[in-house]
């Protein structure tokens, strides 16, 4: 049954003669997806829908409407590209027009951020119910009481059906998300992606919070017995959600946090993990939740007959995900925050099997490598490729970040130092080679979680450290339960003037990929870059 909007879409000036089903409960809007023919129920209960052409971010496809208000705010460039105002302007007619053309709609009213005094009041507007339904499960849901007094600020619609005109809206294709910082409006079309809406939405509260001096964060974060917060940085496929998702440690979120002056605090209100490969054994929190009714699989193959679901059948998707809301977690934080962090972990799955699979960081090493963003991985599975693909994404999030990398940068500095938080530079990826090597494997995830744990209980702080001679961090010689060949990764190579070789071509990587910063940051920042031989 629909709740009544506090303030209606004609009072937005939205016109349609749709059927409008608003704030729906999750039961009605997966009854409401099956009866459309939008998806259907896996064994035991989680709705599977099929996303079509686009299985991830149409990232080329995004846009930016620049205009005064954001002439001088937003980093202009490859990331975050312009869209001319009358473009905008067309766009929008012809979403209203298309919106009007509806037979059914569905509306939600939520919350972007867990911590009151930092959330932004969003509202979505969805041709397809399951679209509706995934929303709902990622952001903040409002009490009752919240939405009888709901007033949208943001409001975005999606429309997977609409097709854009490059020529009359000044984009690259029939796929558009326009961003307007002005009129607080995000209008997505010609992608049936649901995460595109989630982003949505951290794109502007990374606008947002900067300016009242919380920190944005692309994160995932928990808390231990003693209440010591952890944050882990890192991008899709380094194990952000899985390493967050620990059964000894209170679950904050998986993906999008803000660090106020008094807490870390989840964005949203549920999960989005990847499901390729998803194993019982190594993610099992995870596991569980694939078999729960209210959760969403996107793009997972399943048998139409048995309904059983086949998590390593990459065929519709590399991409596969779901999506659940977080007390799905039996450990999640109940009001989806904590204490600010004692902890910060960056993560990066290395496939040039260089970094260490922990290593210690400076305030000014963090700093550098929080700009950095670097992941690597495998080029793909061609005859002829010899060499992993490194990736430097600055603040392990650039594409969600419309203003200048060193504006979350300095936050994140002050933010640590006033904190005396302790940062770690953990490798999630390949040891002993690379990984396009033969017989070369990934860093057991045992090992990770072990060299986490003794970080985070404070132990690991009482290991003997050696410096690396590349990236003048430090890391551990010996960790108990763990095997000290993979701990130093010069050591895990047979062949040592190879490591050589293959270290300092990393390094120079990283040397001219923070060349864009270097006159953004402090000496110190500068003189943590790894040096070249």
């Amino acid at each position: 049954m629909s709740t009544a909007l506090n303030i209606s879409l004609e009072q937005q000036g939205i016109s349609t003669g749709a059927d409008l089903f608003t704030n729906l409960g999750t039961a009605p809007l997966v009854e409401a997806a099956l009866a459309n023919n939008e998806g259907m129920l896996a064994k035991y209960g989680p709705l599977v829908v099929k996303t079509g052409l686009h299985t991830g971010r149409s990232a080329k496809d995004k846009y930016i409407v620049r205009d005064a208000e954001t002439e001088n705010t937003i980093w202009w460039g490859k990331t975050n590209v312009a869209m001319d105002p009358a473009h905008f302007t067309a766009l929008k007619a012809d979403f209203l027009a298309a919106l009007d053309g509806k037979a059914k709609l569905y509306v939600a009213d939520l919350f972007g951020g867990s911590q009151p005094e930092h959330r932004v009041n969003v509202r979505v507007i969805n041709e397809l119910a399951w679209h509706n339904l995934f929303i709902r499960t990622l952001l903040v849901r409002p009490t009752n009481d919240e939405l009888a007094s709901f007033v949208p600020e943001y409001t975005i619609i999606d429309l997977p059906s609409f097709r854009a005109d490059p020529a009359r809206h000044g984009c690259r294709s029939e796929t558009v998300v326009a961003v307007n910082f002005t009129e607080k409006l995000i209008l997505i079309g010609g992608t049936a992606y649901a995460g595109e809406m989630k982003k949505s939405v951290f794109g502007i509260l990374n606008y947002l919070l900067p300016a009242k001096g919380v920190m944005p964060m692309h994160c995932s974060a928990n808390i231990g017995a003693n209440g010591d917060t952890a944050v882990f940085f890192g991008l899709s496929g380094t194990g952000k959600t899985t390493l967050s998702a620990d059964a000894s440690r209170t679950l904050i979120g998986d993906d999008e946090h803000g660090w106020s002056d008094t807490a870390v605090f989840n964005f949203e209100g549920g999960c989005y993990a990847k499901m390729i490969r998803l194993s019982e054994e190594a993610e099992p929190e995870i596991f569980a939740t694939t078999k729960r009714f209210g959760t969403v699989l996107e793009n997972v193959v399943m048998n139409p007959v048995t309904r059983e679901l086949d998590f390593d059948d990459a065929s519709l998707a590399e991409n596969s995900r779901g999506s659940y809301p977080i007390e799905f977690i039996p450990n999640a934080s109940e009001k989806n925050m904590g204490p600010v962090p004692k902890n910060i972990i960056m993560l990066t799955a290395d496939a040039y099997g260089v970094l260490p699979p922990i290593a210690k960081l400076t305030p000014e090493q963090a700093m550098y490598h929080f700009l950095s963003g670097y992941t690597a991985r495998v080029a793909g599975t061609e005859i002829g490729v010899t060499e992993p693909e490194a990736t430097f994404s600055t603040c392990f999030g650039a594409p969600f970040m419309p203003r200048h990398p060193s504006v979350y940068g300095n936050l994140l500095k002050e933010r640590i130092a006033k904190g005396a938080v302790q940062c770690w530079l953990v490798n999630t990826g390949w040891t002993g080679g690379k990984a396009t090597m033969p017989g070369i494997s990934r860093m057991p995830i045992k090992a990770t979680r072990a060299l986490l744990n003794a970080a985070l209980d404070g132990s690991l702080n009482n290991a003997e450290f050696r410096k690396d001679p590349n990236f003048g961090f430090e890391f551990p010689v010996a960790v108990p339960g763990v095997d000290s060949a993979i701990l130093d990764p010069r050591e895990a190579w047979a062949d040592k003037a190879d490591y050589d070789a293959t270290a300092q071509n990393l390094v120079q990587q990283f040397i001219d990929n923070f060349a864009q910063f270097a006159d953004h940051v402090d000496e110190g920042v500068r003189q943590s870059a790894p040096k070249a031989a």
